[in-house]
């Protein structure tokens, strides 16, 4: 009997991927429910193999930045976390590759990198649009300011207000 493939839809990915210290990183828990294993099992194959998961590729956040995505997701939970998560990059979401040999995880990071690359084409595409607005604006009369200007305010992402919060 043939296994069924596994589909990993690039959305889900996509809400997975974090900011973070300018960075677009994947966090472990996420990765693990992902790759379908627990997340100390996932930190383990990572401890086991921590040469090929240098600073760059992979970090522990620090005290503040957790208190931070708490507040962002406003989840509760009894009990509480023996370590600090750990945020993964694209390169360290490539070598977990290296380290989890399951067919799942490997059908999983295909999608993970696709993801992040489709990402890092968007951004590009988005700010060579932005120089050529500015090109034209220069290039062009003031009547056309109020255009571009409009044309500006789109382009820029939403700006966060910070989350008021609820409760007595």
């Amino acid at each position: 009997m043939s296994q069924k493939p596994l589909i990993v839809h690039q959305e889900l990915v996509e809400t997975k991927i974090l900011l973070i210290r300018g960075l677009n990183v994947m966090m472990d828990k996420d990765l693990a429910k992902l790759y379908g294993v627990e997340t100390k099992i996932l930190i383990q194959a990572v401890k086991r193999n921590i040469k090929r998961f240098p600073k760059d590729f992979m970090f522990p956040l620090t005290d503040q930045e957790v208190a931070i995505l708490r507040s962002q997701f406003v989840t509760s939970r009894w009990g509480g976390l023996r370590y600090n998560p750990h945020a993964f990059t694209e390169q360290g979401v490539a070598m977990l590759s290296s380290v989890l040999n399951s067919e799942r995880a490997i059908q999983v990071n295909i999608q993970i990198i696709r993801t992040f690359t489709k990402l890092r084409q968007l951004m590009a595409t988005h700010e060579g649009l932005r120089r050529k607005i500015e090109e034209m604006e220069k290039k062009y009369d003031h009547q056309f300011k109020i255009i571009f200007d409009a044309i500006k305010q789109l382009l820029e992402p939403p700006k966060q207000e910070p989350k008021k919060r609820i409760g007595f």
